[in-house]
């Protein structure tokens, strides 16, 4: 006698199937530049300079020089995520046995703290990619405050070839070498690139059989990758939010304001179970924007 299963489905132990979270890199430079809060539309970065005269002579008594007050608006862009997840569409899945509770009710999902990772985890990537891409009227972002189109931005030409491992170092150091004097001695100099630019970075460091390259120097801050530059007062940082773009620029950091209402408007959101749709639903209600003081303390290859 022989037995026939063909009417059988081969076994497959979904139930005891892992979970993988996808992640990705989530960018944050706000890690990294200074935040404003408190914005709920628009606020001035009040700035002030001196213009100090030395006079010669000996009896001076004609006043010169001027302190001089400007302003620079930051603008914040209200952005919410809204969404529902309808639990029973898990009751004829395998997930359903694991991450709902017993009954028809389903006030507990098992997978919300996944859930909620993922969330935190692509609202930081959007947070960079909206403070590097957005360009909408006044509140534009770091790509168009670090381009040749806002007055006072320095745009060599040396800088403006494509960014490849060949030629990363000498993009890199055409920066530095126009950079403002007034800010070369600064402590918070930062080259902002991509990711993919950032490897080839490393690449170029590793070719040149640079000795100031330790592998073990680079850190991942909140998805950001940095590594100082061979210049003590400059680091290299790669962000999801130039992802795509060939743009590189140099500039402080305490000159590149993000604006925000909240600060912890960055990184929460609420979760909850909504009965009356039936649902798990999400809300992330943020507002943010991003302004730079001094447009001549920045140096870039102007590259999109």
């Amino acid at each position: 006698m022989s037995l026939n299963v063909s009417a059988l489905n081969d076994f497959n132990n979904e139930v005891a199937g892992e979970l993988i979270v996808r992640q990705v890199m989530e960018g944050q430079t706000t890690s990294i530049l200074p935040v404003k809060t408190g914005i709920k539309h628009q606020e001035p970065l009040n700035l002030f300079d001196v213009d100090l005269q030395i006079q010669g002579g000996t009896c001076v008594s004609t006043p010169s020089g001027s302190m001089i007050a400007t302003q620079r608006n930051i603008t914040v862009t209200p952005r919410t995520s809204f969404d529902g997840l309808c639990l029973k569409d898990l009751d004829t899945k395998y997930l359903g046995i694991s991450a709902l509770q017993p009954g028809s009710y389903n006030e507990t999902f098992a997978l919300a703290n996944a859930y909620g990772e993922m969330l935190t985890n692509q609202f930081a990537k959007k947070n960079d990619q909206f403070l590097w891409n957005t360009n909408t009227g006044s509140a534009a972002g770091l790509g168009y405050l670090t381009s040749g189109s806002n007055t006072g931005v320095v745009t060599p030409g040396a800088a403006n070839i494509p960014f490849v491992s060949a030629d990363a170092l000498l993009v890199i150091d055409t920066l530095i070498d126009n950079l403002d004097a007034d800010v070369a001695d600064r402590d918070d100099l930062t080259v902002w690139m991509s990711v993919t630019n950032f490897r080839k970075y490393v690449t170029a460091l590793r070719s040149a059989n640079n000795f100031y390259f330790d592998p073990g120097s680079i850190t991942n801050r909140s998805g950001i990758l940095t590594m100082a530059y061979p210049f003590q007062n400059v680091k290299v940082v790669g962000t999801t939010g130039l992802q795509g773009s060939d743009r590189v620029c140099l500039m402080p950091d305490a000159y590149a304001v993000v604006g925000t209402d909240l600060e912890s408007d960055l990184t929460e959101f609420q979760l909850w179970y909504d009965i009356n749709s039936d649902q798990l639903r999400h809300r992330i209600a943020t507002k943010l924007g991003v302004q730079v003081a001094y447009p001549e303390y920045i140096v870039s290859n102007n590259r999109n």
